[in-house]
């Protein structure tokens, strides 16, 4: 099985010496933790098994979070908390799309602009939704940042799971139609006119096209039921990277082939790339350091664990009891031989950047 942290290895020194000053800080710490991740560089622990009379070496992982090795409990963990905490009613799914002509300054004001999308787009729904036409009230949202394509190509955009419904000032909860959340065009239009006028302060307003003003923004909205299969769907895009291990079919001849689902017919096509053209395309949805990627506004908001109380009471009355839905939670791990299957008996932990076993 071909893995990431085996493209890496081999040509991420080369790809590093070449575009050294174009790499940015942040992308040069993934490089390094994939390429590390357990290895001897991370260090580990030592196990015996009593019955082969064997030793295993296991090694820590980076826990970066751009390593597709990493970060699948902490996800589980993230899902089992939301779903438990979802309001009793029917959800919408919105998409705030990023426009082409604004990708590539966004590409080089990572952090500025993920931030400006989220809070315009936020703030846009918000609004629309507190005018009595619509909601007349205050709603919660639950957003998660997607930078990439299918087949890695880079497309910033934002999801929201929102409630089918808000909070009034009466103290009342409002709902809307199952089909029917907000008016996608009035949104687009509003969310474009925040964007702008945020952008308008910056010296970035200058790079950007005027046309970008003139033309439509893609803004999509969609009912999704109870919520609980769009938290499934959103998870990976907070705790995965833009491509996993097992789609990696080959990688020869510093090529490097992987397969990616087609959004129209569901048909899984291969891709193949040059690697450094892979590593740049991988490397362009590492986030800046310590940018949040999932954020929460409105009743979902931690400043408002009162008004998402008095929503729950409005509901149901009394929360129900929820089972679990993502499995069983690991509380603690214990190594198994692979050969017996008998638990291992840990003999010593081994420090970072020890050597090889024998």
């Amino acid at each position: 099985m071909v893995r990431l942290a085996d493209i890496v290895r081999e040509c991420g020194d080369v790809y590093q010496e070449r575009y050294h000053e174009q790499l940015l800080p942040s992308h040069k710490q993934a490089l390094r933790a994939i390429e590390q991740c357990r290895t001897p560089a991370m260090g580990g622990a030592v196990y015996h098994c009593g019955a082969c009379e064997v030793r295993h070496y296991q090694y820590h992982s980076c826990r970066n979070r751009h390593c597709p090795q990493c970060q699948h409990q902490v996800g589980e963990d993230w899902l089992e908390k939301r779903i438990d905490g979802l309001l009793p009613t029917h959800y919408f799914m919105l998409t705030f799309t990023l426009p082409e002509s604004l990708r590539s300054i966004a590409r080089s004001n990572q952090k500025f602009i993920y931030s400006l999308l989220f809070r315009c787009a936020a703030s846009a729904t918000q609004q629309l939704a507190k005018d009595e036409r619509h909601i007349g009230g205050k709603i919660g949202l639950i957003g998660v940042l997607h930078t990439w394509g299918r087949n890695l190509t880079y497309h910033p955009h934002v999801h929201f799971l929102a409630p089918g419904g808000g909070l009034a000032s009466d103290g009342l909860w409002r709902q809307t139609s199952h089909n029917f959340f907000l008016p996608v065009k009035a949104l687009s239009i509003l969310f474009r006119a925040k964007m702008r006028e945020a952008l308008q302060k910056t010296e970035i307003f200058e790079q950007i096209p005027n046309d970008v003003w003139q033309s439509p923004w893609v803004v999509h909205c969609k009912p999704v039921g109870k919520g609980e299969a769009t938290l499934k769907y959103l998870a990976p895009y907070i705790f995965r990277v833009a491509i996993s291990d097992r789609r990696i079919m080959r990688f020869v001849d510093e090529k490097v082939t992987f397969r990616f689902r087609q959004s129209d017919t569901g048909k899984w096509l291969s891709y193949r790339l040059g690697a450094f053209e892979f590593l740049r395309r991988f490397l362009q949805h590492v986030l800046p350091k310590g940018f949040v990627k999932v954020r929460y506004y409105g009743l979902f908001s931690p400043s408002n664990k009162a008004d998402l109380a008095n929503c729950l009471q409005l509901l149901l009355l009394e929360r129900p009891k929820l089972r679990k839905r993502t499995g069983k939670t690991v509380l603690s791990y214990q190594p198994t031989c692979p050969a017996c299957g008998i638990d291992l008996i840990l003999v010593f932990m081994l420090q970072a950047n020890s050597r090889c076993p024998p």
